[in-house]
């Protein structure tokens, strides 16, 4: 069959899918996230290997274009109005359970007699979360309440504090290994955060006030995407967080667009169709076959990193004075994670080219549980939370 029909084929019946999804997804546990990554674990490599190369070899630029859409929701959500009064209580509870989370994993596996340099970068790699399915697991429950608002805050600094202690990680155990490279993962890290908010507040700070000018009220959406597309272009080639980046445009935009009455809608109407062809690909791109190689490492990582995103959230809630239901079921809502934990490890596979295939094993393997059924609990703790 020629290009042009495979590919049409492909992205309409995938589309079309994510409609079934979302049937499915309200009359059972498993969220719609959930539901279209096993469609195309089951239409993928891992299954029928349906899906034409010259398709999923454009997952980088459709998983790119998607969280940048995703970043930019989560920054609009990060205004006065939502952040009055707790804007000091989201970052502390962020900070406390990533570093908890860092802290757990580490300790106990140094303690169970794994070597310290493997410990301490999954430590630092199990603190990273998945803002996109969070996000859609979020828009799908249809909470708009301080717990899901909560939530999306924590989720959309949570990376930010990851990459922070991932450099100190890396660092960490180049010391420990009598390198001098360190230093450079400590820069990187900067680098990433530092210059991700200044790009997002240079193209934010005009964007607030320019944007909507043509159609009142509103941007329209040439503007909108437009905005989000340069920012993340920008942000790839001056090699910053591009998430951080368009989260922090979000915010700007938010913030400072007084004439706006709502300044993403554009955005909203077209990042659905994005987000299920994201999530399909994502699915169809795992190799459930390295679940079999994940071994007793894998496994300890997985537990642990789950006690620490529930016992971290719920320290941090508790020593903020947040309410008791919020304080049980942050934790259980922040166990997706995703695509920052891989570009973690990556990293963390070139400078340690001797830990190379333990940290891949481990991290990707993983990834695949938490991919999967992270969302399930982010779905159930929303619902439970809600239920008192």
């Amino acid at each position: 069959m020629d290009a042009s029909p495979q590919f049409l084929l492909t992205i309409g019946g995938i589309l079309l899918f994510g409609l079934l999804t979302s049937a499915i997804g309200r009359r059972t546990l498993l969220p719609r996230v959930t539901l279209l990554m096993l469609f195309g674990v089951v239409i993928g490599r891992s299954g029928f290997d349906m899906i034409p190369a010259m398709f999923s070899d454009q997952f980088e630029l459709i998983a790119n274009m998607t969280l940048l859409m995703i970043g930019f929701l989560i920054g609009g959500k990060l205004n006065v109005k939502t952040l009055k009064g707790n804007a000091e209580k989201t970052l502390f509870v962020s900070m406390v359970e990533s570093s908890l989370t860092m802290v757990i994993v580490s300790v106990v596996m140094v303690l169970l007699g794994s070597p310290a340099e493997i410990a301490i970068l999954l430590g630092c790699i199990a603190s990273a979360t998945a803002p996109a399915a969070t996000f859609d697991v979020v828009e799908e429950s249809g909470n708009k309440g301080p717990f899901t608002r909560l939530l999306l805050s924590v989720v959309a600094i949570d990376d930010a504090w990851g990459l922070i202690l991932f450099g100190v990680g890396v660092a960490l155990v180049a010391s420990l290994l009598g390198r001098e490279s360190g230093v450079d993962a400590l820069l990187l890290a900067g680098w990433e955060i530092g210059g991700g908010i200044l790009l997002g507040v240079l193209i934010g700070l005009p964007a607030a006030y320019l944007t909507g000018r043509l159609k009142p009220g509103q941007p329209i959406l040439s503007e909108a995407l437009g905005l989000v597309l340069v920012c993340g272009g920008l942000a790839l080639w001056l090699d910053v967080s591009f998430l951080i980046a368009s989260m922090v445009l979000g915010m700007m935009v938010a913030n400072l667009a007084k004439h706006h009455e709502y300044a993403f809608h554009e955005i909203e109407d077209i990042e659905w169709p994005f987000m299920v062809i994201f999530f399909v690909l994502a699915g169809a791109t795992l190799d459930l076959s390295m679940l079999r190689d994940i071994g007793l490492l894998g496994l300890l990582y997985i537990v642990l990193r789950f006690l620490g995103k529930v016992i971290g959230a719920a320290a941090g809630c508790r020593i903020a004075g947040l309410e008791k239901s919020t304080e049980r079921w942050l934790g259980l809502a922040l166990l997706p994670q995703a695509g920052v934990a891989i570009g973690m490890t990556l990293v963390a596979a070139n400078y340690f080219p001797e830990y190379r295939q333990t940290l891949l094993t481990v991290v990707i393997s993983a990834t695949i549980f938490f991919e999967l059924l992270g969302p399930v609990f982010t779905r159930i703790a929303i619902q439970k939370q809600k239920n008192g």
